[in-house]
């Protein structure tokens, strides 16, 4: 296959995926919002303009349209300015937070039964340790460490996950750290340059490191794609805190468009074929992976408190649940179309960046 047709496959596939993460999201709301007794008068496959109405139930129309990217979920009145039975607006508070809920709520779904498939595949990772997969050649760790080792301490802090062991190496990086190794169940200690600029994929050390796995169930997964996906939204949640405290680099905490998403999921796809060349049974679980994240971040994005987003609309809801006094429709919607507009601004920003500056993994 030519890169040409290499590359116009990848984007279709990358299409189909992501927009399927965007077209479950709106069947979330659609799912919730008829359950709650809201009509939805059209559910759309794909963006308008649209093609064609497929049928007709329950009162609402099943549309294909040109865009053919994830979905749409337009339930009656929700421009907030129908207030007849049925509209979304007229539905009690506690309704409408249930509808609003529903599209975040199937993505960080849909993520967790995908780290469930995925630990059935590959064993359950122990999130409290460190292990060393990998060393690259002439590295600090080269001479001192060996493929297998755990790491269970840095300068005398103790190591019990990945980001740990990240946040304790940044700020040591330029000089040596002591690193507590656990081999062959013997422990002891290792003292090793933390380079501050190391070869491109390197590392400070020269190390890749992993959670060690374990053979899992079907049913021991699922508790464990649960605190997978809440560990995820904690990381997202405190990114910000870290990337200001300098336990982040401003690089891996980028703000990325679309194009940004694709260039990782291309680059994915890279890695995904390359593992699979050597070890077939790796096919698709790296590209699982990254779209298990991707859903969730998407549902944890969509619950921030951030007007035009799901969030946004749940934060105008508070004072008429706990004070019954509901924000004027008029002023909430004044308020979300201005955000929305600032949105489509930074994501013009973003996209343009992403341009100029494509997007690495490695």
């Amino acid at each position: 296959m030519t890169d040409v047709g290499s590359t116009f496959l990848t984007i279709l596939e990358f299409i189909l995926a992501f927009g399927a993460l965007v077209f479950l999201h709106e069947l979330g709301h659609f799912i919730a919002a008829r359950a709650n007794k809201i009509d939805v008068e059209e559910f759309g496959l794909g963006y308008p303009p649209k093609i064609l109405r497929l049928f007709r139930a329950g009162g609402t129309d099943f549309t294909l349209n040109w865009i053919p990217f994830g979905g749409f979920c337009r339930m009656k009145g929700e421009a907030g300015d129908i207030l007849e039975p049925g509209s979304f607006p007229a539905a009690n508070p506690w309704r409408r937070l249930a509808t609003l809920l529903g599209g975040p709520l199937t993505n960080l779904l849909v993520g967790m039964l995908i780290f469930t498939y995925l630990f059935t595949r590959t064993g359950a990772p122990e999130l409290t340790k460190v292990e060393i997969i990998e060393i690259a050649p002439a590295s600090p760790a080269a001479a001192e460490l060996q493929v297998g080792d755990i790491i269970t301490g840095l300068n005398g802090e103790e190591v019990d996950s990945l980001d740990k062991l990240s946040a304790l190496l940044y700020p040591n990086r330029g000089s040596e750290v002591t690193l507590s190794i656990l081999r062959d169940q013997q422990t002891f200690e290792v003292t090793l340059m933390a380079r501050e600029d190391p070869p491109e994929g390197e590392g400070a050390m020269g190390v890749v490191i992993s959670n060690p796995v374990r053979p899992i169930t079907f049913f021991q997964a699922l508790p464990m794609a649960a605190i997978t996906t809440m560990d995820q939204c904690v990381h997202l949640f405190m990114l910000p805190v870290r990337l200001i405290s300098g336990q982040v680099a401003p690089a891996d905490a980028r703000m990325v468009s679309v194009k940004g998403i694709y260039d990782i999921y291309a680059q994915v796809q890279t890695l995904d074929k390359q593992e699979a060349a050597v070890d077939p049974s790796l096919r698709g679980l790296n590209i699982l992976s990254f779209l298990a994240l991707i859903s969730v971040a998407l549902g944890f994005t969509n619950l921030l408190p951030i007007p035009a987003l799901d969030g946004g609309h749940i934060i105008f809801l508070i004072p008429e649940i706990l004070f019954r006094k509901r924000v004027r429709p008029e002023l909430e919607g004044r308020i979300h179309g201005i955000a929305f507009m600032l949105l489509i601004g930074l994501m013009v920003l973003l996209l343009i960046n992403d341009i100029l500056n494509p997007v690495s993994i490695y």
